[in-house]
């Protein structure tokens, strides 16, 4: 039997060569690079990070269609956790719930273990989301995370 909580979850994990405090900071800092699948572009990004706090971030595809994501953060422990959700807007409002994100950023050696679970109301949700990219797409944005945060280490020691 599947515990509650992990039932309707997808994963991906993924080795970063560079500390949590730096995969952090380009996760917060510099999200409207890496955030968006290439050839996407996240053109709007506004970070509230405290519990309750504001996060939208909106992509824009090659023909220029705007995918707008908002919801509020429900967990902030800088350079360690982020939780997020789009069940609620600002204020905490409910929305049409699709999900539930909880990013990790683990020490592991020199560098740091990055893992997104998002958690769906639903199997339904949790098959939409898989089929509309899941895997592919969240795993791309990972290795454009790790490729900002792997230059910003080697800058930083230079």
């Amino acid at each position: 039997m599947s515990h509650p909580s992990t039932t309707h979850e997808l994963s991906i994990t993924r080795f970063i060569n560079a500390p949590p405090e730096t995969v952090y900071h380009v996760w917060t800092e510099r999200l409207g690079e890496w955030w968006a699948p290439r050839p996407y572009t996240t053109p709007v990004v506004e970070l509230d990070l405290r519990p309750g706090g504001r996060g939208l971030m909106e992509m824009e595809a090659p023909d220029g269609t705007r995918i707008p994501n908002e919801g509020v953060f429900l967990e902030v422990d800088p350079n360690r956790k982020i939780v997020f959700t789009n069940a609620f807007t600002t204020g905490w409002l409910p929305q049409d719930p699709f999900m539930v994100a909880i990013v990790t950023f683990d020490p592991e050696g020199d560098g740091t273990r990055y893992t997104a679970r998002v958690r769906h109301w639903s199997e339904e949700a949790l098959k939409r989301h898989e089929s509309m990219g899941f895997h592919e797409g969240w795993g791309i944005v990972a290795g454009q995370l790790a490729e900002l945060a792997e230059a910003a280490r080697m800058t930083a020691i230079a």
